[in-house]
């Protein structure tokens, strides 16, 4: 039996995020700056945070749009946009980086994810809108 982390990492609640409203992350990966869809979400083998994206556009040393498995701790300027969720052709084959699967896009997982994405949207919903915290003022 896996046993999850009590509390995710910031960026890891970024990727849930995107994928309960639809959208795509802007970030920083391996010195590029990258536009991906959030495809599976959970933990690699040695339980680090790990993500299936498909990137869309920025910088890659390959070639862009592709695949891409990513280590969350690897992730910096997290930022959510507005775009169509891609999740390219199909996958030529069964993914390897996330081990533990927490969410997958697809309603139909061959992964058997921890938690249910439709759940996380219809809760989501009934809650509204995220509370932001005041601005602090200069």
């Amino acid at each position: 039996m896996v046993k999850w982390p009590a509390k995710m990492s910031s960026t890891y609640e970024r990727f849930v995020q995107s994928m309960i409203e639809g959208k795509q992350i802007v970030c920083t990966y391996n010195g590029f700056s990258r536009m991906v869809c959030v495809i599976l979400l959970g933990l690699d083998k040695k339980y680090d945070e790990a993500a299936l994206v498909y990137q869309v556009d920025g910088g890659s040393s390959g070639k862009v749009p592709d695949w891409r498995s990513m280590k969350l701790a690897g992730v910096t300027d997290v930022e959510l946009r507005d775009g169509p969720l891609v999740s390219g052709d199909r996958h030529s084959g069964r993914q390897s980086i996330v081990r533990y699967v927490d969410l997958d896009i697809n309603p139909n997982s061959p992964y058997n994810p921890r938690r249910s994405l439709e759940k996380l949207r219809r809760e989501a919903k009934r809650k509204g809108p995220p509370k932001r915290p005041p601005r602090k003022r200069s």
